[in-house]
């Protein structure tokens, strides 16, 4: 085989794998219409309804307006960040990380983005199989059988990939869509003077912004796997936006809202209520796979890079697996908090990320064939002491913890590249991306 037949062969492998170890060419972006529904389709997703609903109980009606909108536009903006690097680069933030941490270190990254995902992707399952039996009525000991089914029926189209996923999303975010608005228009006329309704427990102005802007800023770090496939700069900002901030916002303000009108947190639950069982099926089901295969995709994903092996395919059905066990055993059930705190010290990868392309790079990775150290040890170090004080404001309330974390990141990382002996910045970006 040529040269030239070995290089057209490993290329044919990456756009049939969603180029996993590449960035992605130009001839293969997606305009608006097509990326937008699918990472609307990822914010969509039933833990921020729960996270809207310790908002909702513990605020005036008031508050809550401002907390959405505020906290959302601060997710929004940081997701929007990473989607614009995204697009320029053509690179998933793992691959990014590689030069952020290093050859090697990036390797934690793959490692602590792939578990978190396969570790909700468990759970969500079980979540699944759990509400549907006790809205169906049917026995528990065929739980068992819906956890299987959605294990890999949610996981079909993220094994075909972004096409799959798109047509899903196109179809399914509209829908999703039409039965909120249709729940809250009921929820509206069913509260009466919202502004009279008061709060049953208590919290900070702070302490809910802060829910509002951690509820998906893990997620938010790793849109990077869809937004890199933007046609233009405008395109990658304006749909994660739409995701980030719109979907994300709607989804805290309705947890919020069921709360305070029907004193629970899940929609499905309160459309139940509302005379709209079947609706809130439909929503639960659509939810929930547009979620999911998105989250398995990210594991493949972050697999590939981990492994530096281009078959993705093989990591859907092995990370699918995997959360079968973790569903079916029960352990899932451990890993809450455990994922919690990957939550917390994952957006200071982003923070790093983000001064790595724009400071050190100046708004150009080189290329992932340029040779790289094993370790950035700036990049590692930031991350380390950036997580901490992540993960300890978030428990001390001092502050937002994720947004503390991905500025004390970026901030560290800029003056350790100072104080750290770095490869020239010359050498590495001679071969540089080029769009």
């Amino acid at each position: 085989m040529s040269v030239v037949e070995k290089v057209e062969s490993v290329t044919q492998s990456q756009a049939a794998e969603d180029y996993p170890l590449s960035a992605v060419p130009l001839s293969a972006r997606k305009p608006i219409w097509s990326l937008a529904p699918l990472l609307m389709g990822f914010a969509l997703v039933s833990t921020t309804l729960v996270a809207g609903g310790k908002i909702g109980s513990a605020v005036r009606f008031t508050d809550l307006i401002w907390i959405v909108l505020l906290g959302n536009l601060i997710l929004g903006s940081y997701c929007a960040a990473l989607g614009y690097i995204a697009y320029k680069s053509g690179l998933t933030t793992v691959l990014m990380a590689r030069f952020s941490f290093g050859n090697f270190g990036s390797r934690w990254v793959d490692f602590i983005l792939g578990f978190t995902q396969i570790g909700w992707y468990a759970v969500t399952n079980a979540f699944v199989a759990d509400a549907l039996t006790k809205l169906l009525g049917i026995p528990n000991s065929f739980t068992w059988v819906i956890i299987v089914l959605a294990t890999f029926g949610f996981c079909i189209t993220a094994y075909i990939g972004y096409t799959a996923m798109d047509w899903l999303s196109r179809l399914a975010v509209p829908a999703m869509l039409i039965l909120i608005g249709l729940s809250l228009t009921i929820g509206l006329r069913d509260a009466g003077n919202l502004f009279a309704l008061q709060p049953t427990q208590e919290m900070s102005f702070g302490a809910a912004l802060a829910i509002s802007i951690g509820t998906f800023i893990s997620g938010g770090t790793q849109s990077t796997n869809w937004s890199r496939f933007a046609d233009t700069g405008k395109n990658a900002v304006w749909s994660t936006l739409l995701a980030f901030f719109f979907i994300n916002g709607l989804l805290t303000f309705t947890g919020a809202f069921c709360t305070l009108v029907y004193g629970t947190e899940d929609l499905i639950q309160a459309m139940a209520k509302q005379g709209l069982l079947l609706g809130g099926l439909i929503l639960l089901i659509l939810n929930v796979w547009t979620t999911q295969d998105n989250t398995i995709y990210a594991f493949s994903v972050a697999g590939t890079n981990f492994f530096r092996v281009t078959k993705r395919h093989a990591f859907v059905l092995g990370g699918a697996t995997f959360a079968l066990i973790l569903a079916l055993t029960g352990i899932y059930g451990q890993l809450i908090n455990y994922l919690i705190f990957l939550g917390a010290v994952i957006p200071p990868v982003g923070g790093i990320i983000m001064a790595d392309f724009w400071l050190r790079f100046r708004g150009r990775f080189p290329s992932l064939s340029a040779p790289l150290p094993g370790f950035n040890w700036a990049g590692v170090i930031a991350y380390v002491v950036a997580s901490a004080i992540a993960y300890f404001t978030s428990q001390s309330g001092f502050g937002i913890g994720p947004l503390n974390g991905v500025i004390a990141a970026a901030i560290l990382y800029v003056v350790l590249l100072k104080v750290i002996p770095q490869r020239s910045v010359a050498a590495l970006t001679n071969n540089r991306t080029h769009w």
